[in-house]
């Protein structure tokens, strides 16, 4: 589900619907219009807002309601998990059904859930500020390196609920006896050269998800739509250093060139085309590597799909980027940075020396 919110609120910034609804209510939100009175209310309430003014300048109701729709349907999902997750999670823990770290990382990702809405709704509340219109220079959208808090809390999320999920699974696999060999892996796991291939595998997964994070700079500053080749950015590999460190984005400061690094879409696209190539081959290095390892089965194929993945996210970025930033193709490349992290998280959780589960 988390996976599936993750790509759906991507859709949503690129279809332009993340402002549709002004107002956050947690629970009499989840209520879609029905009547045209009260689409027409909802539409009133948009009016009064920048977005209306200089993005969906005189659409129409009924664009208004594929828009609210994709927004509604977000948050909703949204609430959906929390209640798929928080309701059964109090009921294990309450029974007793979990141990006390079990409970205590139970919790720990219902707060992270809980943190993730509300920083959801504080990214919007900044798309939704009136000096967004008075000022004829400001596009309406929500702050970017809010965006980006809200994608970090949201893999973050996805990577907890994934790493302890797969650790319940191993520990009760192990517990019946359903690991060929376990002495014989546990050793393998401990080998010096095992241990510094996970090692590096750690560094790799942390190198993916800032790359990952790096994207969401580039979308939340619509930077993607600068630049449109590749390799080249202009006459050269590089802009002129001139617009990459702009006193403009100093805003007067000359203390603050560093603003450059997250507000200037010319530097943070090269910032984003440099990260994912040193991801690239990064995962590359490890690939060729690992598979003269004596790894164990699931980490080599764990291994394979990751770097399959990694040539998949490069040619999806590339072609995102060329072709102007075509929505299936956005949205197609946050989904496989997604699988591409969780293979990485997959393959370092596969590494992990094997526990002890005490008869």
């Amino acid at each position: 589900m988390v996976f599936g919110i993750i790509i759906w609120g991507g859709l949503t910034r690129l279809t332009e619907s993340g402002l549709s609804i002004v107002e956050w209510k947690p629970i009499t939100g989840a209520r879609l219009p029905t009547s045209e009175a009260e689409w027409e209310r909802e539409f009133e309430k948009y009016k009064l807002y920048p977005e209306y003014h200089k993005v969906h300048i005189g659409i129409t109701l009924d664009d208004f309601k594929r828009i609210y729709f994709m927004e509604w349907f977000h948050r909703n999902i949204g609430r959906l998990f929390g209640v798929v997750y928080l309701v059964p999670a109090a009921y294990f823990v309450y029974k007793g059904k979990v141990t006390r770290a079990g409970a205590a990382k139970i919790g720990g990702l219902g707060l992270l859930l809980l943190g993730q809405g509300a920083m959801g709704w504080y990214m919007v509340a900044s798309g939704l500020e009136e000096e967004l219109r008075e000022r004829s220079d400001a596009v309406p959208r929500v702050s970017h390196y809010r965006l980006t808090s809200h994608l970090s809390l949201a893999y973050l999320l996805y990577a907890g609920l994934a790493l302890y999920g797969w650790s319940v699974l191993r520990s009760n696999r192990l517990a019946r006896g359903k690991i060929n060999a376990p002495e014989a892996l546990r050793t393998l796991l401990q080998k010096p050269q095992i241990t510094s291939f996970r090692r590096r595998i750690t560094a790799a997964t942390l190198l993916v998800g800032t790359t990952c994070l790096s994207g969401a700079m580039v979308a939340g500053l619509d930077a993607g739509l600068i630049y449109n080749e590749f390799p080249t950015m202009g006459l050269g590999i590089t802009p002129p250093l001139s617009e990459l460190w702009s006193p403009f984005y100093a805003r007067g400061d000359p203390s603050a060139m560093w603003r450059n690094l997250t507000e200037n879409p010319a530097t943070v696209q090269l910032a984003h085309r440099a990260l994912a190539m040193t991801t690239f081959f990064s995962l590359s290095a490890l690939w060729w590597k690992g598979r003269r390892l004596p790894l164990p089965v699931s980490s080599r194929l764990t291994l394979h799909l990751m770097y399959s993945l990694a040539w998949l996210q490069v040619a999806l970025g590339i072609t995102t980027l060329v072709d102007f930033v075509p929505i299936a193709n956005a949205s197609a490349h946050q989904a496989n940075s997604v699988l591409l992290l969780a293979s990485a998280l997959r393959l370092l959780h596969t590494l992990r020396p094997l526990p002890r589960i005490p008869l």
